[in-house]
This record gives C-alpha cells, sequence and structure tokens, in this order.
C-alpha cells in the first residue's frame, strides 16, 4: 500500500496522440507514439497496442499519461511517458477522458 503523499507525486495528464508510428526495434509489438501534452509539449512513448488499434484509430485520440516517470529507451524509441490502460483479456484498453479536456490537463 502507499500513502497519499505518494500517490500525488505520480503526475497523470491528458494529451492528444498526433503521430504513430511502428517501433520496428522493440522485443514486442509496439507503436512509437507522440502525444501533445499542451504547455508541456510534445512527449513520445513505446506502447504495446496493436492488438487493438491501428494507427489511424489513435491520431486523433485524447490519452491519459503518467508524465514524470524516469524516460527509458525501448527499441529505438525513447519513451518518455507511460499511456495508461487496462490490462484486459482482450488486450491494453486505454483510458481516456469521458470529455474533451485541454492537452495538459492534470489528472487527479
Amino acid at each position: 500500500m502507499i500513502g497519499v503523499d505518494d500517490f500525488d507525486k505520480v503526475e497523470m495528464r491528458a494529451g492528444t496522440v498526433i503521430d504513430v508510428q511502428i517501433n520496428k526495434k522493440a522485443r514486442n509489438p509496439a507503436y512509437a507514439v507522440k502525444i501533445d501534452f499542451g504547455e508541456f509539449g510534445v512527449k513520445t512513448s513505446s506502447a504495446q497496442l496493436t492488438e487493438l488499434y491501428a494507427p489511424e484509430d489513435l491520431v486523433g485520440r485524447q490519452v491519459i499519461c503518467c508524465t514524470n516517470l524516469s524516460p527509458m529507451h525501448i527499441g529505438s524509441v525513447k519513451s518518455e511517458v507511460r499511456i495508461l490502460g487496462t490490462d484486459s483479456e482482450q488486450g491494453v484498453v486505454l483510458l481516456q477522458p469521458a470529455q474533451g479536456v485541454r492537452n495538459g490537463d492534470r489528472v487527479f
């Protein structure tokens, strides 16, 4: 268990997917995803979303991401944020706002 103070350290923000490419060097099928976080800039993530989402399904979609993790390299992609989704029996299902929000809005 973690306390509220620890949870408050996790920074989650809404962003809009602006580009999706295959991450060809990833060990598992994944996309290199560019996400616009408004005043926080454009960040890149490598995400294993290929089971349920085609690239054209993702572009323009708002997603929720953890934005203050240390970057890591996955294949040839510097993954700066982690896109949040459920680990469901059909695959990863993305979390997204129920209504459109500003890019960069914080999630609590």
